[in-house]
C-alpha cells in the first residue's frame, strides 16, 4: 500500500535543513582569517613572516615561512584560540631550517622570545648573546628591579646554564614611560593572543615547562587550571602569567597534587 503523501519531498527538506548554508560557513571562515591577521600576535611578533591563512569550515591551514621556530608555534597557538576554529593544520616552514635544540642560537631565540612576552622587562632594549649556554645581557634597563627581573627570566629559560647581566640602569623616568606604553598596547591585545603568549611563557620557563596547565582568556582575564606539583609551582604560574602582555588578571584554579 502506497503512502498517502510522497516521502521524497519530506526527505529533501530534512536533508536541506541538516546542511548548514554555504554562506554561513564562508562568513565564519572569512572572520577567522581576518581575526588571525589582525591579532596582536600576528601584528606585533609575526609581521616579518610570510604566513598564509586559509580556513575551510573551521579547519585552518597555515602555509608559508617564518623566521624562527618559536613563530611557528606562536602562530598555531593563536589561531587555535580564535572563535570557530576546530583544528589547525600547521604547514609553516622555518627559513634556513631550525637550529639544533639547546644550541646557542636556539637558546638566544628562546630568551629573546620569553622577554618579549613580559611587560615588566624591555625586550626591545635588551641585547641577548649566548656562548656555551651562558647568556650575556646588554642594553638599557629602566630600573635595578627591571634589570634583576630580566636576569631572573633569562636564567629560568630551559637549557640556560648561567646569565651575565651587563645592562645599564637608565632611570625611573624611562620606567614610567615604559609602563604607560605597555598599558596602551595591552588594552588592544585580543584574548587569543593573550592565551598564546601565556602558553608559550609557561612552556619556555623551566620552572613551569612540565606543569600541566590549561589556559583560557576572556576580556583579558586569564584562567589557568590543571595540576601543580606544589603550592610554590602554582604561585609561580600566577606570577609569570600576570606579567604577560595584555593580561588584566589571573584566576588560578590549579590543583596542588598531594605529596607522596
Amino acid at each position: 500500500m502506497e503512502p498517502a503523501f510522497p516521502l521524497f519531498p519530506v526527505l529533501t527538506v530534512a536533508l536541506l535543513l541538516a546542511i548548514p548554508p554555504a554562506h554561513a560557513s564562508s562568513k565564519m571562515d572569512n572572520r577567522i582569517e581576518a581575526s588571525a591577521k589582525k591579532s596582536y600576535v600576528f601584528e606585533a611578533y609575526l609581521k616579518g613572516d610570510e604566513i598564509q591563512i586559509q580556513s575551510r569550515d573551521g579547519v585552518v591551514t597555515l602555509t608559508g615561512s617564518v623566521l624562527e621556530e618559536s613563530h611557528k608555534s606562536l602562530a598555531q597557538e593563536t589561531v587555535a584560540e580564535l572563535p570557530g576554529v576546530k583544528k589547525v593544520d600547521n604547514q609553516l616552514e622555518v627559513r634556513g631550517g631550525s637550529p639544533a635544540v639547546n644550541s646557542d642560537i636556539w637558546l638566544a631565540t628562546k630568551v629573546k622570545t620569553t622577554l618579549l612576552f613580559h611587560r615588566n622587562v624591555n625586550a626591545v632594549k635588551t641585547e641577548v648573546s649566548v656562548k656555551d649556554a651562558i647568556v650575556t645581557l646588554r642594553g638599557d634597563a629602566a630600573s635595578q628591579a627591571q634589570k634583576e627581573l630580566t636576569t631572573e627570566y633569562a636564567k629560568d629559560v630551559t637549557g640556560v646554564k648561567d646569565v651575565k647581566n651587563e645592562m645599564t640602569v637608565s632611570g625611573a623616568s624611562t620606567s614610567a614611560a615604559s609602563t604607560k606604553k605597555h598599558k596602551t598596547v595591552g588594552e588592544k591585545i585580543d584574548d587569543a593572543s593573550i592565551t598564546a603568549q601565556v602558553k608559550m611563557t609557561l612552556l619556555y620557563h623551566r620552572s613551569t615547562s612540565a606543569v600541566s596547565t590549561k589556559v583560557k582568556t576572556k576580556h583579558g582575564v586569564v584562567t589557568v587550571s590543571g595540576n601543580a606539583g606544589n603550592a610554590a609551582e602554582k604561585s609561580l604560574v600566577t606570577k609569570l602569567a600576570s606579567d604577560v602582555n595584555g593580561v588584566k588578571k589571573v584566576t588560578n584554579r590549579m590543583t596542588v597534587s598531594a605529596s607522596k
